[in-house]
């Protein structure tokens, strides 16, 4: 394992954990709120997680992809691939609005402030970082992941061991009370990965396309997408835990955390928002480079534009967003993961021809 590997897994772990999944929003509709059986779900988007984040790193790599674009084409052929690039580029156009969103009702919440308050600052933020390079936006990015993975482990670890109700009551509050994006937890497991796999993808193929060794951006990707199966898990365990007092709230971490301790609320919130940043800055980046060049002036420009009328769709809600654009998502990420299936197949189906054509010939 190298300094490539682990940048590749931080980098894709901080791209998928946004806002919604750090406020435990995600969680609680895509795992929690099927009661316990939503800790299989968990167990099943981890492992899809792994081994679609092993195949776009590595794919991207032997490719040296300077754009998610150059992997989509090879999955998809030129006409379905664009077809593909522009949804996809319009749906990261959504994730990047609902994290505006997100850093509104994290200072209405926390600090008792307008949720617009948090929205301009986001807004500000992220239009000063896409003007840097993209090697810097990266290094930015990765360096948010290890004080959030500290701030979930301490938070949901006491979560776990301080819940106060017989399982079987937590289990029918979970289930009982709380909306879920789909009527069963196998295909809400789906959707999580299929959806965040979307989000990530074009990310993670610019990081895989600057690494050149395929083996070791495929060891990133998976070493990522185990590290996202395990913060899920521990995430969904603390809320599942505590879901009878989180009844009705817009950031089921940031609670759990002003359980705890205020002082360690004001930490969550601060990691809240670094987080709604990383992932913000990755979706308007994605974005904005479908339509410009990075780095050049017409990029500045459109990414600036796309940030502002962001902040004005923003207003229609953190969980409402949540709960609208991240299911559609999750159905166009299906494309994604049947075409990386099916690439993987084939691959393997070639590699083995090969190997039975030279030891024929030998």
């Amino acid at each position: 394992m190298n300094k490539q590997s682990i940048q590749i897994a931080l980098a894709y772990m901080s791209v998928v954990i946004g806002g919604g999944f750090a406020s435990g929003q995600e969680v609680l509709q895509f795992f929690t709120g099927y009661g316990l059986i939503g800790i299989a779900g968990t167990l099943v988007s981890g492992l899809m997680f792994a081994f679609l984040g092993m195949q776009i790193a590595r794919m991207s790599s032997k490719m040296q992809a300077n754009s998610h674009k150059e992997v989509l084409y090879s999955l998809f052929g030129a006409r379905i691939g664009w077809v593909v690039d522009v949804v996809l580029s319009f749906f990261l156009y959504g994730v990047g609005v609902v994290m505006l969103a997100g850093s509104g009702s994290i200072f209405a919440q926390q600090y008792d402030m307008p949720p617009l308050f948090g929205g301009v600052l986001m807004t500000v933020l992220v239009m000063v970082t896409l003007c840097m390079n993209v090697k810097r936006i990266i290094d930015l990015i990765s360096a948010v992941m290890p004080f959030l993975l500290a701030m979930v482990l301490i938070i949901t670890t006491y979560s776990i061991f301080s819940y106060n109700a017989p399982v079987e009551t937590l289990d029918a509050v979970a289930r009982e009370n709380n909306e879920t994006v789909s009527g069963n937890w196998f295909v809400g497991a789906l959707l999580y990965a299929s959806f965040n796999i979307a989000v990530g993808f074009p990310m993670l193929a610019v990081i895989g396309g600057m690494t050149q060794q395929p083996k070791a951006a495929a060891v990133g990707g998976i070493l990522g997408g185990l590290g996202l199966g395990v913060l899920i898990l521990l995430l969904n365990i603390g809320l599942f835990a505590n879901i009878n007092q989180l009844q009705g709230i817009e950031m089921p971490s940031l609670a759990l955390a002003g359980r705890i301790s205020p002082m360690l609320s004001v930490v969550m919130s601060l990691a809240l928002v670094c987080m709604v940043y990383s992932t913000a800055v990755g979706m308007f980046f994605a974005f904005s480079a479908r339509f410009a060049k990075p780095e050049t002036r017409r990029f500045k420009v459109t990414s600036a534009v796309a940030v502002c009328v962001g902040l004005a769709l923003s207003l229609g809600g953190f969980s409402k967003l949540v709960g609208t654009v991240y299911p559609l998502l999750g159905y166009v990420g299906f494309a994604l993961i049947l075409a990386i299936a099916f690439s993987w197949v084939r691959g393997r189906s070639s590699a083995k021809a090969l190997k039975a054509e030279l030891d024929a010939a030998s």
